[in-house]
């Protein structure tokens, strides 16, 4: 902009050129407003959310140099953000299709670790998902013998329709004691994309090939456990 004789004196805006705590676009010109002249405390002076963000709620971010606001929901996760861990409180003997009771969530005094965010859900021996997302889940079961079994296994069995059960991780051992009692120990792992928590469920088989096998419990430390890992959303 050129001028007549010398350029007026800057402006300072006044109470008059605000509406509603909004400058008249008229008075600032494109690109004005630079970095020197925000406050440093623009975002800490503000009042705090308090709380996780919702997924609508919006950042400014610099996409390769041009401003744009960006909503949540594309940027939370990340992190393993659920853990949780049951035991089996209580030692039976023979085969168990579904291990159906005594399963309690590991409760001892710390340091042991017990859950981390939201939890597993049991009913007669059938877990349920606290929420949607892709699960890492490790059974491990310790057998016990005074003989000779040819295999003793554990299985996981999961449902897609909170009805019928398929197999989908099996692991097998043997034990042979030669007159001593011995102990067996079988872990399997299978990753699970959980996509609906009403009808996608799991559950745990004990087998042995000797029906005097026991599967080994405790109620003060982890023997036969299964650990439950939520690794991200589905």
């Amino acid at each position: 902009m050129t001028y007549i004789g010398s350029k007026p004196a800057d402006k300072v805006l006044t109470a008059s050129d605000i509406t509603d705590g909004v400058v008249s676009t008229a008075k600032i010109a494109d690109t004005a407003i630079t970095n020197a002249k925000l406050n440093a405390d623009i975002i800490s002076a503000d009042t705090a959310l308090g709380a996780e963000p919702a997924d609508t709620d919006e950042f400014l971010v610099s996409d390769a140099g041009t401003l744009k606001r960006m909503d949540y929901s594309y940027i939370k996760g990340g992190g393993i953000t659920m853990v949780d861990t049951w035991r089996l409180n209580s030692s039976f003997t023979g085969d168990a299709n579904p291990i159906a009771s005594n399963w309690e969530r590991n409760d001892s005094p710390a340091p042991s670790f017990g859950y981390y965010g939201s939890q597993m859900t049991e009913s007669s021996g059938i877990f349920s998902f606290p929420s949607t997302g892709i699960y890492l889940v490790i059974p491990t079961i310790q057998f016990y013998l005074n003989g000779n079994s040819q295999y003793v296994g554990i299985e996981i069995h999961c449902t897609s329709d909170d009805s019928s059960y398929g197999t989908h991780a099996v692991n097998y051992g043997h034990i042979s004691s030669e007159g001593n009692p011995t102990y067996s120990t079988v872990t399997t792992s299978a990753t699970l994309d959980v996509t609906d928590i009403s009808n996608i469920k799991i559950r745990f088989r004990a087998i042995a090939e000797d029906s005097a096998t026991t599967t080994v419990a405790a109620s003060t430390y982890d023997h036969t456990f299964v650990r439950f890992i939520r690794l991200g959303d589905t």
